[in-house]
């Protein structure tokens, strides 16, 4: 941001030199880019008053003129024509330098002798949208007498230094001269001059019956105020004012422009002004725009607008676009008669997006989307309206429309000079924090500050911590060694299940892969999954790199078999693969809040020599569950209904009430779609469970000091019967003497009836207390034999 420091010094007094200035405000926290000396080049031009003009001997257009420099009187050769006798013009004398860096020397002119120049105001260095009262073409002739031989760019206020201070995106406080002189007070421990605000509000009417505002949207809106201006007068503003403003990269335009921006730079609060005639019933709407409405801005281009972006309107038509540009229909003229000012407050992201889509980002929008105070409106709008009273340009009408909603209030962050010290490594008193704080206008309650509305940037005590430092002085702060507690690194239990989880699956022969979380919704027919599946319910990346990448998963199931089907077509005998990856799972479509991320272990192979099949990766998964030091009893319950699996080879596995996942052999189908001529096999856990489950403390149990007594069962059950039927029974009775069941055979044969098959279990009995009788373990085998006959309806074989 530029800002002239003349006007700087107007709202605070700064004695220091422009280098030391620079170096203190950088240090403070608001960093100066450069410094720009406007007119340096410019030298030695004086004020001159003409007291004869003469026709040159030897030139039809040129003219032969003596100018009372003050101190003398001297001779210049012009080809002038609007000058006259007595005019007061700016001079360059002999040595001089003009804008553009051209030197003024003595010379002739068809022979008669010329001691310098008279300057228009190009060759000052500005146009005429600077000095209106300058002509296009010719001499720049001073209004007003002046004094002889003063320096003119002194008058005319044509030199300026102008620092240019880099701001920061959380500091929109700073975005103005007011913001920016708070800093420097701050800095030098001066008085801030804030500007006296008061109004005569001599306009004739009530303005509640001129001007209603409603707000249809008070997120993208949260507070517009309006006042009302009559008896306007439009032509140019003062010079003063067109100075400042050119200085700050603004080009002055008219006077009621003129102090909108004059406003927007002084006190960071953006401005408009509306010809009050053309707001119908003068009802202001603050809405969104209609879906392909349409509106002409004042640089006369039509735009095209969205339901997304946000509108000033009234009851019939869009008169601007909110925080961005006014419209054509509702521009002051030099025919409006009165006035509607508008002071408000916007989404400072809508107002960005907005200014992007339609490639117009403007001062205002600059502003607005650094996220404003919208405490600062009610003061910013009143400011705009006393320089109209003042400067005599109109009459302001008495009080405001102001429509907050929902008023902004101050926060409270926790303010401890103890834990300040402690994070600066100080020693700076509590009465000198606050004393510090105060200049920011941040005040100090007890144990809290209370942070002012246009500092959102302070929301704890760090951040407090901050700007003691930066008043304090950092270079006022010792430098010390780091200071720390000694902690010993470590991971936690959900680190260490996962690295043993793939240290144990790499001990037992898998690879570990690692796949993409992004992937194709082709993925989903590959897989044969159902169209009204959940796990079609993806989440959509806004920016893929192309249909390949554009879902976030929802299975690893895709990247497994895709892996085990570059390994089948490279013609690998076989294939053990393991990933732990994770899943996205949407909670809502359209997604309003983050899916919910999954971790889960993945297992699959395949072999062509087909010595490993399901049974395999079940003793795989037993494995694994055994070296996590996993003892809860796991169940396999057969599924039917896995689109993407074979539905009579296929199992859930639960562990109590819960599933934890499920292994088999993946559909012929789906191995088909992804070119693997072979069975192949998965199982997938949700290495949440396995995290649960897992437990690093480890029992032991002393040897037996008893014997242990052993009866086999062989039995016929039919062939639907499975075996974890059969062992829930015998468990069920057992009791506490059954220390292990072990299955080691089942049979189907000529022997044995068609639709049954031979099932036989090894029990082993044990009392840790004492010897079992042979009676005390029939009298279990009689009880577990009756209910295996109840619930199963076996038969026993003879050995």
């Amino acid at each position: 941001m530029n800002i002239p420091i003349s006007w700087l010094k107007e709202y605070v007094d700064i004695d220091a030199s422009m280098k030391d200035f620079v170096e203190d405000m950088t240090m403070s926290g608001s960093k100066v880019e450069t410094v720009e000396s406007l007119g340096a080049e410019i030298k030695n031009i004086v004020v001159g008053k003409i007291l004869k003009i003469e026709k040159h001997p030897d030139a039809d257009k040129l003219v032969i003129t003596q100018i009372d420099i003050g101190n003398s009187t001297i001779q210049i050769v012009t080809g002038a024509n609007n000058i006259k006798e007595g005019d007061y013009i700016p001079v360059a004398l002999d040595g001089a330098v003009v804008s553009g860096g051209k030197v003024i020397k003595k010379s002739k002119l068809r022979g008669v002798e010329s001691c310098g120049m008279l300057c228009s105001i190009e060759e000052l260095g500005y146009d005429t949208h600077d000095y209106p009262e300058a002509p296009e073409n010719g001499i720049y002739i001073f209004p007003e007498p002046q004094e002889l031989g003063k320096d003119a760019c002194e008058i005319l206020q044509i030199k300026e230094d102008v620092v240019e201070f880099e701001i920061t995106s959380n500091r929109p406080d700073c975005f103005s001269v007011l913001g920016l002189a708070r800093e420097a007070a701050a800095t030098y421990n001066k008085a801030l001059k804030y500007p006296e605000i008061s109004l005569k509000e001599e306009g004739e009417g009530n303005i509640s019956e001129m001007v209603s505002v409603e707000i249809k949207n008070p997120e993208l809106c949260p507070r517009y105020i309006a006042r009302v201006v009559k008896n306007v007068k439009i032509c140019p503003s003062p010079q003063w004012m067109r100075h400042k403003l050119t200085a700050s990269g603004i080009r002055p335009i008219n006077n009621i422009v003129d102090i909108t921006n004059y406003v927007m730079l002084e006190m960071g609060q953006p401005m408009h002004a509306f010809d009050i005639e053309n707001i119908d019933e003068g009802k202001i709407i603050v809405r969104n725009a209609y879906e392909g409405e349409k509106i002409t801005t004042l640089d006369g281009i039509e735009r095209n607008l969205d339901s997304s972006m946000l509108v000033i309107s009234d009851p019939n038509k869009a008169v601007a676009i909110a925080g961005v540009m006014g419209g054509q229909n509702s521009k002051v003229t030099g025919e409006s008669g009165a006035i509607l000012f508008e002071s408000a407050n916007f989404n400072g992201t809508n107002i960005r997006v907005t200014a992007k889509k339609l490639g117009l980002r403007t001062d205002a929008s600059a502003k607005y989307e650094k996220g404003l105070d919208p405490n600062q409106s009610i003061e910013s709008i009143n400011r705009c309206v006393q320089l109209v009273e003042e400067l005599g340009y109109g009459e302001v009408v008495k009080d405001v429309v102001d429509c907050y909603p929902n008023k902004r209030e101050v926060s409270y962050v926790e303010f401890s000079p103890e834990g300040i010290n402690k994070l600066l490594g100080t020693d700076i008193s509590k009465e000198a924090m606050a004393e510090m704080l105060q200049r920011l206008d941040i005040k100090v309650e007890g144990n809290k500050a209370v942070i002012p509305t246009f500092r959102p940037d302070l929301e704890r005590e760090a951040d407090i911590a901050e700007e003691i430092a930066r008043l304090y002085g950092y270079n006022k702060i010792d430098t010390t060694i780091e200071k720390g507690r000694k902690t010993v690194g470590k991971r936690n239990h959900k680190q260490i299940v996962e690295d043993k989880t793939a240290s144990a699956m790499a001990a037992l022969g898998f690879s570990e892969i690692m796949t993409y979380s992004f992937e194709s919704p082709k993925a989903f027919e590959k897989l044969n999954i159902p169209a009204d599946s959940p796990l079609r319910t993806a989440a959509k990346i806004s920016n893929p790199l192309g249909e390949d990448f554009s879902i976030m998963r929802t299975t690893t199931l895709n990247g497994l078999l895709t892996s085990l089907s570059n390994n089948f077509s490279k013609r690998n005998e076989e294939a053990l693969l393991f990933e732990l990856g994770k899943v996205y799972l949407p909670k809502s479509v359209p997604m309003t809040e983050l899916p919910s991320e999954k971790e889960i272990l993945s297992i699959g192979f395949y072999d062509m020599k087909a010595k490993k099949d399901f049974f395999y990766m079940k003793a795989v998964i037993e494995e694994l569950f055994a070296y996590l030091n996993i003892h809860e009893e796991r169940e396999y319950v057969p599924e039917e209904n896995i689109a993407y699996m074979h539905p009579y080879r296929t199992a859930r596995i639960f562990s109590g009430e819960d599933e934890i996942g499920y292994i088999g052999e993946i559909h012929p189908e789906v191995c088909k779609n992804y070119n693997i001529s072979q069975k192949a096999y998965i199982c997938i856990i949700e290495m949440e469970y396995l995290i649960k489950l897992s437990s690093a403390k480890k029992e032991y149990k002393s040897l037996p000091k008893y014997p242990s007594v052993t009866r086999d069962i062989s039995m016929l059950v039919e062939d639907g019967v499975s075996v974890r039927e059969i062992e829930k029974a015998i468990k069920e009775k057992g009791g506490k003497i059954l220390e292990k069941l072990s299955l080691f055979d089942v049979y189907k044969g000529n022997q044995i009836v068609e639709g049954f098959k031979s099932v036989s279990y090894s029990l082993e009995f044990r009392d840790d207390e004492k010897t079992l009788t042979d009676e005390e373990v029939s009298q279990q085998m009689k009880k577990i034999l009756k209910n295996l006959e109840m619930k199963i309806n076996i038969q026993l074989r003879d050995k």
